[in-house]
């Protein structure tokens, strides 16, 4: 079980476990080539046309299908067997990588060509992410997620750095097709461990959902759980102002330092120097922090980060404060992540995982669109500070918007609900589904009766149910009816499983004002 309170001895930890660690190699293998494709992509397409609209295409072919895909990427990662759907994906990508350094290296390349390709390979990425995520659970006991997510921190920034570097060498002597052809080879690792892994499958007797029902639930639930809204405005007040540091550093170096691209590549390498240095210490510092104080105090350090850019024109100086942005940044993004994997149950993971990935990439989106325009409207110092004061705001959030701390045992399926008594047989797909239940309730407990309910309702609403209503009998006003709807006969048995430990203490809060003696009647009625 995992609170606040509690952490995991060392940043090492998780790879004591064999299975997180083929992984975690194998991915930073497969990252760093991403991080090649990227490279060799801007460069290639730098060849095929000088207009600048066309180089920034390919960023935007690659970054476009995360918005789009991630919600459904989400569902299908919740409702299939995620080794097996990975590893689909993933051999889809390296033949993707294959084929575009074979085209390449034939010189039969063209700017269409090149952007579908790239397009083809963000799919890949949007398909991969909440899978991905979803999956560390799984690898690691409860005490080592927030280390285990440390270090997937820590091997994307290993890739971030070693992948451009690496991607320069090889075109300045091979040419882009080589970092196509590597990147190709880099899926081969996560491949052969996602093969060997003998994943137990969850038993169910029911059949999976459908991925357009699938989505619908995975909205409803982000809509109605407040923990896991707490933790995505957190993330969304930290990552709008944050995005302002990196989407404005290109024009701090070149505008305000007067530097070369060299200067820029050491200040980004001192970000990713911090966060592996943070990250080795940030299981030590959750022993001692809790995770709202960790996470305000780094957003004020980052805060006063954006200030010393704004302010500072000196680059040694600037040196150590972008290794203290690095530190900062991992301490934020792996207390958040580890927040949403430990605030949803098993179940939804993946949706919820989407959705949070979401927030992250849109308000980093829409963060450097709006520090952008005030940059160029005032200047890139007051864009800067704007966005300080934006870090602050969010740190301050902490003390009403906390995180959740809840344990795996709170969100372990109750398995309370009785099975429905059937007269006549029922087709699966058969709905919608009303399920009603009459409660009696003494008229001097009516308000704290229907404030109880509004949990209820949000509950209800997590699991599954498209529409809830609370009615009072007017011949009888001790008499209230709730009633809900799921939209099939099989999506009402999934609720019967979806309703957690926690959930339990929600129902039992709401029916202890039940008048004594007096059962609560159920009733299950379908759509003739």
């Amino acid at each position: 079980m995992m609170t606040e309170e509690q952490a995991p001895g060392t940043a090492w930890q998780p790879l004591r476990h064999g299975l997180f660690r083929s992984l975690w190699l194998a991915s930073i293998a497969s990252s760093i080539g991403t991080w090649m494709h990227e490279v060799g992509a801007g460069w290639l397409m730098t060849s095929l046309s000088a207009s600048p609209f066309m180089v920034s295409l390919v960023q935007v072919a690659a970054a476009a299908p995360m918005f789009l895909l991630a919600l459904p990427a989400g569902a299908l990662a919740d409702i299939v067997d995620k080794r097996r759907y990975l590893l689909a994906v993933q051999a889809g990508m390296a033949f993707i990588a294959l084929a575009l350094a074979l085209i390449t290296f034939a010189d039969l390349m063209s700017t269409t060509l090149l952007l579908l390709f790239t397009l083809a390979m963000g799919i890949g990425t949007a398909l991969t992410m909440p899978a991905w995520s979803a999956l560390t659970p799984e690898l690691v006991p409860a005490s080592d997620l927030p280390a285990a997510i440390s270090l997937s921190s820590v091997g994307v920034n290993v890739a971030r750095a070693l992948g451009p570097a690496i991607a320069g060498i090889i075109i300045s002597l091979a040419g882009p097709w080589a970092t196509f052809a590597v990147n190709a080879l880099s899926f081969l690792g996560v491949i052969a461990v996602l093969a060997l892994w003998h994943r137990t499958p969850q038993q169910t007797v029911l059949p999976a959902e459908r991925l357009f029902g699938a989505i619908r639930t995975g909205w409803r639930y982000a809509r109605s759980s407040r923990h896991l809204q707490r933790v995505l405005v957190r993330a969304l007040a930290f990552f709008l102002g944050a995005s302002a540091g990196m989407s404005l550093l290109p024009l701090i170096v070149r505008s305000e330092l007067k530097g070369s691209a060299e200067h820029f590549g050491i200040l980004l390498g001192c970000v990713g120097i911090g966060a592996v240095a943070g990250a080795m210490f940030l299981p030590r510092i959750r022993q001692h922090v809790a995770v709202n104080l960790l996470v305000a105090s780094a957003s004020l350090i980052y805060a006063a980060v954006l200030l010393a850019l704004a302010w500072i024109q000196d680059f040694y100086l600037l040196v150590p404060v972008m290794f203290l942005s690095g530190a900062a940044w991992i301490a934020v993004l792996s207390s958040f992540q580890v927040s949403a994997q430990t605030s949803v149950p098993a179940w939804v993971r993946a949706r919820a995982l989407a959705v949070y990935i979401l927030t992250f990439f849109g308000s980093m989106a829409l963060g450097g669109v709006i520090w952008g325009l005030i940059a160029s409207w005032f200047s890139i110092s007051i864009s800067l500070s704007f966005a300080a004061v934006i870090m602050v705001v969010g740190a301050g959030l902490g003390w009403w918007v906390k995180l959740p701390a809840l344990s795996a045992e709170d969100l372990a399926p109750s398995l309370h609900w009785p099975q429905p008594l059937m007269g006549v047989d029922v087709e699966g797909e058969r709905g919608p589904v009303m399920i009603t239940l009459e409660y009696e309730i003494d008229s001097v407990d009516t308000d704290a009766f229907k404030e109880a309910m509004e949990e209820v309702r949000r509950m209800r609403q997590r699991n599954g149910s498209f529409s809830w209503q609370l009615m009072q009998d007017t011949e009888n006003p001790q008499l209230w009816i709730e009633l809900f709807f799921d939209e099939s006969w099989y999506d009402h048995l999934r609720h019967h499983g979806r309703v957690t430990r926690a959930e339990l203490k929600i129902e039992s809060a709401a029916r202890h004002f039940q008048i004594a003696g007096k059962p609560v009647r159920i009733r299950h009625l379908l759509k003739g």
